[in-house]
């Protein structure tokens, strides 16, 4: 074990349970008064995370043909953000990023399956005993944290299960590729499977994604009288395309599959409603903060009906826009302005620090991301003269990095840097990078330092010649 993470990860198990006498954001001044009182007044903290949502898929961004009307008015209640970014094109390493505040030039998990090393046959890369998640900060800090849905940091058997990464409660799926599946035979009920009876032999009864939305609804009634932190990474709208109705959608003259797509997300839509009206039930809809954002971008379908990437450049697997670039809802009565568009360009890697400063922990000193609660919050706040970094390993490097309205690719080693204007060109058509050199010449010099070699992600060569599914 790397005993400096290890030092790391001791500091914050040290520091997580310190703060009881720390200003909250939004709460009254609780020193001196008694630890229970000050947990009390911790808001809740609920994470919502579709699985392949477009930035238009939702009516909020533009969407005219899927309906979503709860979502669309979490975004009228609470702040929407235009230009929030996942932490990678695809599902694993964007979990990884969002867990430890790393991005993918640092955090462990880098590809949806390593290319040296990991676990069986996929060669799956789980998080290890001195990578540090939102959940563990929070734990530390007093919080119960559950998580339902598809995790894809931790195999069976390793350390980078949920209930060995700070969750103290768990249902769902481990790995990705089997959550590809709505109707599975089992699934994950802390370090359990549980066998799903009804989907065999061609039967299948078991919808996962609303056994999902069953546990969180649980998972809330049960913690409602402490600070919780619940983490729902719903498996909608990842194909495989599965669903027990089409309904609303069953007459519209679309493919099958676009259907399912569009009946998917209108579902989802339903059970974030579902959400929102226990925290008003239990009366603690004003101390609970929602997000709601997606994974990555858009796969590439459906152009022409939904047109799930709107304006933006590429899909999920590219670090164009339309691969990183995702929707983003935080909702918070009374704290963050109701009905705000903002602007405020941040990503993944600022979740944890975020959360550590809204409930008064401290964040592990080696992450990427910086807090931007006070942005959350309505207040003035500078995000925009820092990088944000993305890469991508399986098949080659690609790169990506956003500096203020500039945006950089380099889709592998070696080849020239494009670089957009953001603010001219959201859809990342003309290449300045000839007219920029100067632009470009700063960006190249941070590309230098912004990352660290991987073990399981080596870039000098490739063992694996077979390019990575787009999981």
């Amino acid at each position: 074990m790397n005993t400096l993470n290890y030092a790391r990860r001791e500091f914050v198990k040290t520091v997580g349970l310190g703060v009881a006498s720390l200003v909250l954001p939004g709460c009254m001044d609780v020193s001196g008064q008694a630890a229970g009182r000050a947990l009390r007044d911790k808001p809740n903290i609920i994470f919502i995370m579709a699985d392949d949502l477009g930035y238009a898929d939702l009516g909020c961004y533009g969407q005219k043909k899927i309906k979503t009307a709860n979502i669309d008015q979490l975004a009228a209640e609470g702040m929407r953000f235009t230009q929030c970014y996942a932490g990678c094109v695809v599902c694993a390493p964007s979990r990884s990023v969002l867990m430890t505040g790393q991005h993918t030039g640092h955090t462990r998990v880098r590809g949806n399956k390593g290319k040296v090393g990991g676990v069986g046959p996929e060669k799956r890369v789980p998080l290890e005993p001195e990578d540090v998640t939102v959940a563990e900060v929070l734990k530390q800090a007093g919080y119960a944290t559950g998580i339902t849905g598809k995790w894809g940091l931790g195999e069976p058997d390793t350390a980078g299960i949920p209930n060995r990464q700070g969750f103290d409660e768990w249902f769902g799926y481990l790995n990705q590729n089997k959550a590809h599946s709505y109707y599975p035979p089992y699934l994950w009920h802390n370090e359990q499977k549980v066998m799903l009876e009804g989907n065999k032999d061609g039967k299948e009864q078991q919808y996962t994604h609303d056994m999902f939305t069953d546990f969180a609804l649980d998972f809330i009634r049960q913690h409602k009288d402490k600070p919780f932190f619940l983490y729902v990474p719903y498996c909608i709208p990842h194909a495989k395309y599965e669903i027990p109705s089409t309904e609303p959608y069953a007459d519209k003259p679309w493919p099958k599959d676009a259907k399912v797509h569009a009946a998917m997300i209108t579902r989802m839509d339903r059970d974030v409603g579902r959400i929102i009206a226990i925290l008003k039930e239990l009366n603690i809809d004003d101390r609970t903060i929602v997000f709601f954002c997606s994974d990555n971008g858009a796969a590439k379908r459906w152009e022409g009906i939904f047109d799930s990437c709107g304006p933006l450049r590429g899909h999920k697997g590219e670090v164009y826009e339309g691969g990183i670039r995702t929707p983003m809802i935080v909702r918070w009565p009374g704290k963050v302005p109701a009905g705000k568009v903002s602007k405020a360009v941040w990503y993944f890697a600022d979740v944890l620090p975020t959360i550590a400063e809204l409930v008064g922990a401290q964040s592990p000193s080696n992450i990427d991301g910086v807090s931007v609660l006070a942005t959350l919050l309505g207040k003035k706040q500078n995000l925009q003269d820092r990088f944000l970094y993305w890469e991508h390993p399986p098949k080659t490097l690609m790169q990506a990095v956003r500096w203020h309205n500039w945006k950089a690719v380099r889709l592998a080693p070696g080849e020239p840097l494009e670089l957009y204007n953001l603010a001219k060109d959201l859809s990342e058509k003309d290449n300045v990078a000839a007219q920029n050199p100067k632009v470009a010449a700063r960006i190249e010099a941070y590309l230098k330092t912004a990352r660290t070699e991987s073990p399981n992600w080596p870039t000098e060569t490739n063992p694996n010649k077979n390019q990575e599914k787009k999981e």
